[in-house]
């Protein structure tokens, strides 16, 4: 195979391979970490005998990113507050599949569905990946992990259900998100009491990650009342020159907080029947990096 078809293939294959990476390990970095070892290990393998280079590319993207989450799971044990999912843009033109598959994509790299994930031992969030986001089969599965058909189809049915169970279940308009968003931020940025409350669910969430990295509440904030005041609180002490960018992150919308021309959080809200649900905040600066450049 010639060295560009070589190239070509895998650039082809490529967003569905960051897609198996990231939904794996919940960070930007690690996925494309895991994708550059793919890369090198499909430019050195011997290709004659790869009949369906996009299964071969997957199997090979499960098995690194697999390893990794065995890895990176240790570190989050230790992990200063609550643990939220790397942010990634799914409004503009990169790592994200085009069509039906992006349909897909955005659908399963939520941050609600992310969280719950992470809670899944590695194999079994390798199953779920690879059978709920890309329906391979389960004898490919098995093949893919090293592991027997009964033992994968056992795996998917527990992950399944976890997943089920704790996902909470938001409303996905776009337009009524961003409506909301944007009456959520201008009463939050104004100090406005009664309108955060008049917004959000009386038992309302926020989590806050920061990594023990910036100022976050280090804790799950329960509560409307709770929650309401913080938010007030964070806006008297806000530095001045904040700037508010609307973009869909993860499938959904959120805002985009920069300081100074550098990202300094990213802001969604989990909405139910109308309200306000939980506010996820994500101020952990190794995890913002790079929105600065997409």
């Amino acid at each position: 195979m010639p060295e560009e078809t070589v190239t070509d293939v895998f650039e082809d294959h490529r967003p569905v391979l960051f897609g198996v990476a990231y939904r794996m390990l919940g960070r930007v970095a690690d996925a494309e970490d895991v994708v550059q070892d793919a890369w090198l290990r499909w430019s050195g393998a011997d290709r004659t005998q790869v009949r369906e280079p996009r299964a071969f590319l997957v199997r090979i993207t499960s098995r690194l990113a697999l390893d990794r989450l065995r890895q990176v799971q240790a570190r989050r044990e230790s992990y200063v507050g609550p643990w939220l999912p790397e942010p990634l843009p799914t409004d503009l033109a990169g790592p994200v599949p085009d069509g039906a598959e992006r349909t897909v994509f955005t659908e399963s790299v939520t941050l609600a569905v992310l969280v719950v994930m992470e809670s899944l031992s590695p194999l079994e969030r390798a199953v779920f990946v690879l059978r709920e986001a890309f329906g391979y089969p389960y004898a490919e599965i098995a093949g893919t992990l090293e592991r027997s058909e009964a033992a994968v189809r056992q795996l998917a049915g527990r992950a399944r259900r976890h997943v089920a169970e704790r996902t909470p279940r938001y409303e996905v308009d776009p337009e009524r998100q961003r409506a909301l968003t944007a009456r959520f931020l201008a009463a939050a940025a104004g100090d406005d009491l009664p309108g955060l409350l008049d917004l959000l669910a009386a038992d309302a969430r926020l989590v806050g990650d920061s990594g023990g990295k910036a100022k976050a509440p280090l804790r799950v904030i329960e509560s409307a009342d709770k929650v309401a005041r913080f938010l007030a609180g964070v806006a008297r002490s806000a530095p001045a020159g904040l700037e508010f960018t609307v973009r869909e992150i993860n499938g959904g919308v959120a805002a985009l907080v920069h300081l100074a021309g550098v990202p300094d959080s990213v802001i969604q809200l989990g909405v139910r029947d109308g309200r306000i649900q939980t506010v996820y905040i994500v101020r952990n600066p190794d995890k913002l990096g790079a929105l600065a450049t997409r």
